[in-house]
C-alpha cells in the first residue's frame, strides 16, 4: 500500500544504503497526496524546514501585516487572526486574512474566492496563452487551508513538481516551467490584456516587460531570491540554487522602494511652474499592480522659507475596477450590476491615474499660484494596501520614496 502524508513522511524512509558514506536514502512505496492541494503546508514543513519557515514567517525577509478597514465598517481595523505571523507571507495566510472574508460578504454575497485562494491541482499553462482562465477551484468544505506548499507543487497526476529531480519519499518531477513567470499566471492575472485593469499583473509582465525586451527576469527571480541550499535538510540531495519562499510585495518596503523612483524639474527658470516625473524602474509589472484596492499618492507640499506650506497636490495611480477607467458618471448604472458594491466604490472615488507600466516614466505637470519668493517642493510617494478606507487611515500605508527640489519665483 502507498504511504499518505497523514501516516507522516519519515515513515516512508527504509535503512540508509551503507554502501558508501554519502549513500542515497532508499524509501517504501511512495508518498500520496489524499488531502490534495488541501495538504496542511506543516507537513511538508517536516522534512523542507527552511522553506516552511520563510513561507509561514517571512523568515529572512521584510514582509510585515498591515491593519486594513472595510467602507462597511470605516474606522474598524481587520487584524490579522491570533495564531498567524504578522511576518507570514501572503500565500502563507491567503485562506486567513480577514479583509477578503469581509469583502467577500459585503461585495459578493458570500461567494468564495476559490480559485486563486484555493485551486485544485493544475498544470502549468502556456506562457504565450492569450486570455487567462482559471484553474479548478477546492471544494468548500477543503477552503481553510488556504495557499499550501501543495498548491503549486502538486501535478494532476499527484506528483511533486520542482526545479530538480530529487530524491524524495513522494513521487517528483523536475519542471523547468516552475522556474518561469507562467508559473505564477493562473491566480495573478484574469482575461485578455487590458492595460490599467486590475488583475492583470502576469500579463503586464508578458506584454509590458518581457516582450519588449526590457527584462529577462521572471517573477520568481524578484519575489523569489535564491540561495544554495538542500532543498531538504534530512536527505542526500546536493545544495543547489534554491528560491527563497518569501514573495515580498505589497508589504515589504525593499520591494516598494525599488520599485518606483521620481524627480521634480523646474521646466522655466523664475516660473512657478514644475514638473514631476514618477519611473518605474524596477517592478516588470505595473504599480500599483493586482487587486483594484491598491493604489500610489504621489503628494506634493510647497512650503516657504519659513516653512510654511503654500500650495500642494495630489495624485493617485490605482488599477481600474473593470475594463474601462473608473469614473464617477456610471454610478447610477453601476446599481443594476450583480457585482454593485465593487463596482460602486471604484466609481465613486472618481477618475484617477492608471498604474505606472513596466519601464514607463509618467510625467505630470503643475503650476501652483505662488508670490515671487524662494520654496521648497517635497514630493512623496505613499503606497496605499485598500484606497477605498478613509484617506486619513494610513495603517495600511507606507511612504516609499521622496525627494525635494528648491526653486525660485520671480515677477512676470
Amino acid at each position: 500500500m502507498r504511504k499518505t502524508v497523514a501516516a507522516s513522511i519519515k515513515t516512508g524512509m527504509v535503512l540508509l544504503l551503507a554502501s558508501t558514506a554519502t549513500a542515497a536514502i532508499a524509501f517504501a512505496e511512495p508518498t500520496t497526496f489524499p488531502e490534495g492541494t488541501a495538504t496542511p503546508s506543516q507537513t511538508c514543513g517536516e522534512c523542507h524546514k527552511a522553506i516552511y519557515r520563510e513561507f509561514a514567517f517571512g523568515f529572512g525577509g521584510d514582509i510585515h501585516y498591515k491593519p486594513t478597514t472595510i467602507p462597511q465598517k470605516e474606522g474598524e481595523a481587520i487584524l490579522m487572526p491570533a495564531g498567524v505571523s504578522a511576518t507570514a507571507t501572503a500565500h502563507a495566510f491567503a485562506g486567513t486574512e480577514q479583509y477578503p472574508i469581509h469583502a467577500r460578504e459585503a461585495e459578493e454575497e458570500g461567494k468564495s474566492c476559490n480559485v486563486c485562494h484555493y485551486p485544485e491541482p493544475f498544470a502549468v499553462p502556456d506562457i504565450n496563452i492569450a486570455e487567462m482562465t482559471k484553474p479548478k477551484g477546492r471544494p468548500k468544505a477543503k477552503e481553510a487551508a488556504g495557499i499550501t506548499c501543495a498548491s503549486c507543487h502538486l501535478t494532476p497526476e499527484g506528483k511533486i513538481r520542482g526545479p530538480y529531480s530529487v530524491n524524495a519519499p513522494h513521487e517528483t518531477v523536475a519542471d523547468p516551467a516552475i522556474q518561469t513567470s507562467a508559473m505564477c499566471a493562473y491566480c495573478h492575472s484574469m482575461g485578455k490584456r487590458i492595460a490599467g485593469k486590475q488583475t492583470q499583473t502576469f500579463l503586464e509582465w508578458r506584454e509590458d516587460f518581457n516582450k519588449p525586451g526590457l527584462g529577462r527576469q521572471q517573477c520568481q527571480d524578484c519575489h523569489m531570491p535564491r540561495t544554495m541550499r538542500k532543498v531538504a535538510e534530512n536527505f542526500d540531495n546536493p545544495e543547489r540554487a534554491v528560491a527563497r519562499h518569501l514573495w515580498t510585495g505589497g508589504r515589504s518596503q525593499q520591494r516598494l522602494a525599488s520599485a518606483l523612483s521620481m524627480a521634480i524639474s523646474q521646466p522655466e527658470a523664475d516660473k512657478p511652474a514644475i514638473t514631476l516625473h514618477v519611473i518605474n524602474v524596477g517592478a516588470g509589472h505595473s504599480v500599483p499592480t493586482g487587486s483594484n484596492r491598491r493604489a500610489i499618492y504621489l503628494n506634493v507640499v510647497v512650503t516657504d522659507k519659513k516653512g510654511k506650506a503654500v500650495a500642494n497636490k495630489e495624485w493617485m495611480f490605482a488599477p481600474s475596477y473593470g475594463n474601462r477607467p473608473d469614473d464617477r458618471k456610471f454610478l447610477e448604472e453601476d446599481k443594476k450590476r450583480p457585482d454593485a458594491v465593487a463596482a460602486s466604490q471604484a466609481d465613486a472615488q472618481g477618475p484617477h491615474e492608471a498604474n505606472i507600466r513596466a519601464g514607463e516614466e509618467r510625467i505630470l505637470p503643475w503650476a501652483p499660484e505662488l508670490k515671487p519668493g524662494e520654496y521648497t517642493v517635497k514630493a512623496r510617494l505613499i503606497y496605499d494596501l485598500n484606497r477605498y478606507n478613509a484617506r486619513s487611515f494610513n495603517e495600511d500605508q507606507t511612504e516609499i520614496n521622496s525627494t525635494t527640489l528648491t526653486i525660485k519665483v520671480k515677477k512676470g
